[in-house]
């Protein structure tokens, strides 16, 4: 495991402000789930990803569906209306 440096302190509720230099050298921005895990003494934080996950949005939903013209694009209900949209705008 390599240090970084960087100390925070835990506030009231519990959180811990992860510094923005790690969120972008990671690529996690804000809204994106994150995973738990529990290793010895350690907690680790893994940004959550599934193949189930909206292109459009990026959302994680039961919802999401796999598209049957492009194997492994999966579609929330809300990321398939803009996806509408933007493809209608294009064949008027």
């Amino acid at each position: 495991m390599k240090s970084t440096g960087i100390v925070r302190k835990v506030d009231q509720l519990g959180r811990i402000v992860t510094p923005i230099e790690l969120r972008r050298s990671l690529g996690v921005s804000v809204g994106d789930p994150m995973e738990i895990f529990i290793e010895e003494d350690k907690i680790i934080l893994k940004k959550y990803e599934t193949d189930r996950t909206c292109a459009v949005t990026g959302e994680i939903l039961d919802e999401n569906v796999e598209s049957t013209y492009v194997k492994g694009l999966y579609l929330s209900p809300r990321g398939a209306e803009i996806l509408l949209k933007e493809l209608q705008s294009y064949t008027q």
